[in-house]
C-alpha cells in the first residue's frame, strides 16, 4: 500500500534541522524510491515545487508556504495512485494557499492521481475538487459535484447554505466540548508552527 498512497498530514512532517533536500532523501527511502532515480526524483520535485533555490536551506528556516510544498512532494516522490491531504493550506497567508492550491492542480494532470483532501475552506473544496463529501459527527452526509451539491439545497443554493443544510450552522454540531477544543487547540498549535 506504501508505493501507491502518498500522504500529508495536517501536523507538521518535516524535519525543520534537515535541508529540504535531505527530508526529501528520507521520503525517498521510506518510499522505496530505486536509488538510482533518487537524485533526479528530488531535484524534479523540488523544482516543480518551486523550492529549488531553497533545498540546501535547512526548513526551520522555511515559510509555512514552503514547507507545505516541501511536504507535498515528500508524499509524492514515488509517484502515487491516491495522495491524501489533510488540510493542505491550514494556517498559510492567502499567497501561498494560491500557490499550494496550483500545486495540487498540476498533480493532478502531471501524475493522474487522484487526490482526496479534507478541508474547512468550502471555497477550496470548489476549486480543487470534482467531487465534493461533508461529513458530521464522522459519516459522510451527501456528495456530489458543487453543482449537484448546491441544487440538493434548493434553487441558488451556496456551498455555505449546502453545508448548514447537512451539517448543521455550528460547530456545536461536532463531538463533545472537550473534544473540540482539544481539536482546535492542536490545529492552531500546528498553524502556528508553520506560518
Amino acid at each position: 500500500m506504501r508505493r501507491v498512497i502518498g500522504y500529508v498530514p495536517q501536523a507538521l512532517s518535516a524535519d525543520g534541522d534537515l535541508t529540504g533536500y535531505e527530508n526529501l532523501l528520507v521520503f525517498a527511502r521510506l518510499y522505496d524510491v530505486p536509488r538510482r532515480e533518487q537524485r533526479s526524483r528530488i531535484e524534479a520535485a523540488l523544482a516543480f515545487m518551486g523550492l529549488a533555490q531553497a533545498a540546501r536551506g535547512l526548513v526551520k528556516e522555511y515559510s509555512g508556504g514552503m514547507i507545505r510544498r516541501l511536504e507535498i512532494a515528500q508524499s509524492t516522490l514515488h509517484r502515487p495512485m491516491v495522495l491524501f491531504l489533510d488540510e493542505p493550506t491550514v494556517g498559510l497567508d492567502p499567497v501561498a494557499r494560491r500557490d499550494v492550491w496550483g500545486m495540487i492542480g498540476q498533480l493532478r494532470q502531471r501524475f493522474g492521481s487522484t487526490i482526496v483532501l479534507t478541508t474547512h475552506y468550502l471555497e477550496e473544496a470548489a476549486a480543487l475538487c470534482d467531487r465534493i463529501g461533508i461529513m458530521n459527527r464522522g459519516r459522510l452526509v451527501t456528495s456530489g459535484t458543487v453543482a449537484e451539491l448546491e441544487a440538493s439545497a434548493g434553487a441558488g443554493a451556496t456551498l455555505e447554505e449546502v453545508f448548514a443544510k447537512f451539517a448543521g450552522t455550528t460547530g456545536e454540531t461536532e463531538a463533545g466540548v472537550g473534544t473540540a477544543y482539544e481539536a482546535t487547540s492542536a490545529t492552531r498549535r500546528t498553524a502556528d508552527r508553520t506560518s
